[in-house]
């Protein structure tokens, strides 16, 4: 029954890359091109990520270039990016958009970091989840028959300690984070 330690195991580190995922999403003072993982365009009235539309890199270290593989579909994007939460103007200069990412002021930062810290409680409330079926499923083995009492003990005192690894694992991706943001 150590299967159940085991896909614990497994669902909890998904849920760190999750995490590590929606932190990418964060923006810092650098230009990222997961800063547009987020953003949906409407592809010929169906929504499509942006990045399936679009390539995109980083030229300056303030500014993201998005090229769309479809050029008759460049007004759309510059659309959505002009219609997202990142709070920036596009420059639509033929097929490329440009995109400047203005300075981060100190109460936008802030916002940011309470928006990672958001993120790191979500991925961390996903871990208990995943600890409380993996408990469940122990106790109902123990209950059964199929586990011994000691074993039963020794598999959740294995899962607690898992669980506090991997919410260790959150926080550090999450100071790092706000380092990242704070960073002028």
């Amino acid at each position: 029954m150590a299967g159940a330690i085991d896909q614990a195991k497994e669902q909890m580190s998904k849920s760190v890359e999750a995490t590590k995922e929606n932190f990418s999403g964060i923006r810092t003072g650098r230009a990222n091109p997961a800063l547009l993982n987020g953003i949906v365009v409407d592809y010929y009235g169906s929504p499509t990520p942006l990045k399936a539309l679009a390539s995109i890199g980083v030229p300056e270290p303030r500014t993201l270039s998005v090229t769309p593989f479809d050029a008759s579909q460049a007004a759309a994007v510059e659309k959505a990016i002009r219609d997202s939460d990142l709070g920036v103007n596009p420059n639509r200069d033929g097929n490329v958009i440009r995109v400047a990412l203005p300075e981060l002021t100190e109460e936008r930062r802030k916002e940011y970091v309470k928006l990672a810290k958001t993120k790191a409680e979500e991925g961390k409330v996903a871990v208990r989840n995943i600890r409380r079926k993996a408990k469940e499923s122990i106790e109902t083995s123990v209950k059964d028959g199929d586990l011994g009492e000691d074993e039963g003990e020794r598999q959740q005192k294995d899962l607690d300690s898992l669980t506090k690894k991997t919410s260790d694992q959150i926080d550090e991706l999450l100071d790092s984070k706000q380092k990242e943001i704070l960073e002028v």
